[in-house]
């Protein structure tokens, strides 16, 4: 790891290199971590959610299927034109944005940030958890998924960005997830003990 951030043109030479670099489409990884993060969401439906960092859309597009709109960003335009691409005819805006940039002037009602914290300094993410919590609305859910294993290249690794997000103020912790491979954490803005799944449909 390093304290630096990521050269400008990282990104970019990848996606020139290979129209999916991590192999978003393929993995079983990928489509059992997506799996997991889905079933981890405290509600079966969501107003309006912001993903941050979505590549080529391939999360964007079960994100999708759980919201009425979604915002999906990236820094890469090949990759948003993917993702537009693969979400013609459903209610998704994309927008070339970066997290860590200024935020859009709205407030959604679930953020996810997959894949992409450790690409900021602990100071950036710092910054930018506290805009989720500003953005999120009240009882809104905040799901964060990294890659647990080092790389070198990456300021942070995933477990260093997650002890950063459960230090936010105004974020709850509702659920977590763990292995040797992946990290996911579901968060509620609101009171210190969100209700469980069970409790707020009346069953104990």
């Amino acid at each position: 790891m390093t304290d630096r951030e990521l050269p400008a043109d990282y990104f970019a030479k990848m996606y020139a290199a290979q129209s999916d670099p991590w192999d978003f489409e393929s993995r079983w990884y990928e489509q059992r971590k997506y799996a997991l993060s889905a079933a981890m969401l405290p509600k079966p439906r969501y107003r309006r959610a912001f993903e941050p960092g979505c590549s080529i859309g391939v999360l964007t597009e079960k994100l999708a299927e759980r919201c009425d709109s979604v915002l999906a960003t990236d820094i890469v335009p090949a990759a948003l034109e993917s993702a537009r691409a693969r979400l013609t005819g459903r209610d998704a805006e994309f927008r070339l944005w970066a997290l860590g940039d200024d935020w859009p002037d709205e407030t959604f009602d679930l953020v996810v940030v997959s894949e992409v914290g450790y690409y900021l300094t602990f100071e950036k993410l710092t910054e930018a958890m506290l805009h989720v919590v500003e953005h999120l609305e009240p009882g809104g859910t905040l799901l964060c998924a990294h890659w647990r294993h080092v790389v070198p290249e990456y300021p942070q690794n995933g477990d260093a960005v997650h002890s950063a997000v459960r230090q936010t103020p105004g974020l709850a912790q509702f659920a977590s997830y763990q292995d040797e491979d992946v990290l996911i954490d579901v968060f509620v803005k609101g009171p210190p003990s969100p209700p469980s799944v069970a409790r707020s449909e009346g069953l104990i």
